[in-house]
């Protein structure tokens, strides 16, 4: 599109720009695998925090996480469909060098939530069991 263009201009209501937002989560959740899969995780994860009844930096870390992983997936889509316009999907190997990074990019982020995930409920879990047990 070309900045010169009269229909091209900066969106000035901020009811729009959320509109556009949201319109923008839901096409990431419709189009991508991989982030109804974090979004189904990250609600199991939320739902066991209740259950668990986490304190308030527990839940901060867990939200943390959860969020991250979500924001990385969506980085790492936005990255894959720009390489894919820029290289209209022919294979690329700087393409493929910038899908890897952002992919990294998510593995990382989920790495670190799983960590935060056994930090807080692995001794909840393990106390459970250890009082069934009994």
């Amino acid at each position: 599109m070309d900045s010169k263009d009269k229909n091209t201009q900066k969106n000035k209501f901020f009811v729009a720009s959320v509109e556009f937002a949201i319109q923008g989560l839901k096409t990431v959740v419709k189009e991508e695998r991989n982030m109804r899969k974090h979004v189904f995780v990250g609600i199991l994860v939320i739902l066991a925090s209740f259950i668990f009844k986490l304190n308030l930096q527990e839940w901060l870390w867990i939200l943390l996480a959860v969020f991250l992983v979500i924001v990385m997936e969506i980085v790492n889509t936005t990255f894959e469909n720009v390489v894919d316009m820029v290289t209209n999907y022919h294979f690329h190997p700087i393409g493929k060098r910038v899908k890897d990074m952002a992919a990294g990019a998510v593995l990382l982020t989920s790495f670190f939530a799983a960590v935060v995930g056994v930090i807080i409920f692995l001794p909840k879990v393990w106390l459970l069991l250890q009082n069934w047990i009994k």
